[in-house]
C-alpha cells in the first residue's frame, strides 16, 4: 500500500490459546490484545494483526521445533484447511477489528519435499509451519480466499480499517 510505518514494535502478550478457544475467536482476540498492549499518543495509528492456521477446531500455531514443524506439515500434507488472520487498528480509545478466513489445500508430500521444506528452516516462525510465500508456495495448489491473508497481513481489509479509523490510505500524490 506503500505506507511507511514510524516504528515495528513487538507487543509483549501471552500467545497462549485459552482452553477449549476455537481458532477464529482466538486470533481475533490476539490480534485486539496486541493491538492495547502498545503504549500510543491519543493520535497515532497502531496496526497489530495475527495469523494462524486451523485444522477443523486444532490449532497450528508457531512450530517450537523441526520435529514439530514436521508434525504439522505432516497433518496439513494432502488436506483443506483454514489460515485465519485477525488485524486490529486502534486510534486513542477507538478500537477496529477484521478477520480474513481463507482455505488453502495442501498437497501430499513426498519425503523428499518434506524434508527439504524442513531444512529450509523457511517454517520457523510461521503458523501452521509453513510461508505460501515462500518455497512452501510450490506445496499450495489451490487457496480460496486472501493470498495476502494468507502470508500474514490481509491488504484490502488492512485499507478498509485504517480508512476507517481515518488513516488516508489514498492520499493524493
Amino acid at each position: 500500500m506503500g505506507i511507511v510505518p514510524d516504528a515495528i514494535l513487538p507487543p509483549d502478550i501471552n500467545e497462549d490459546p485459552h482452553p477449549r478457544e476455537l481458532p477464529r475467536p482466538y486470533c481475533a482476540r490476539l490480534a485486539r490484545e496486541k493491538v492495547m498492549a502498545m503504549t500510543a499518543d491519543a493520535d497515532d495509528v497502531v496496526l497489530c494483526a495475527d495469523t494462524t492456521v486451523a485444522l477443523g477446531r486444532r490449532i497450528l500455531g508457531k512450530p517450537r521445533d523441526a520435529g514439530e514443524a514436521a508434525a504439522f506439515l505432516t497433518l496439513l500434507a494432502g488436506r483443506r484447511h483454514e489460515v485465519i488472520t485477525a488485524v486490529a487498528v486502534r486510534r486513542g480509545d477507538r478500537v477496529l477489528a477484521r478477520e480474513s478466513v481463507s482455505v488453502v489445500k495442501m498437497k501430499r508430500l513426498s519425503d523428499p519435499e518434506l524434508n527439504s521444506y524442513l531444512a529450509s528452516d523457511e517454517w520457523q516462525g510461521k503458523a501452521g509451519g509453513y510461508g505460501i510465500q515462500g518455497l512452501a508456495g510450490a506445496l499450495i495448489p489451490w487457496i480460496q480466499g486472501s493470498y495476502s491473508g494468507i502470508m500474514g497481513l490481509p491488504v484490502a481489509e488492512t485499507a478498509v480499517l485504517l480508512e476507517s479509523i481515518g488513516y488516508p490510505v489514498w492520499r493524493q500524490a
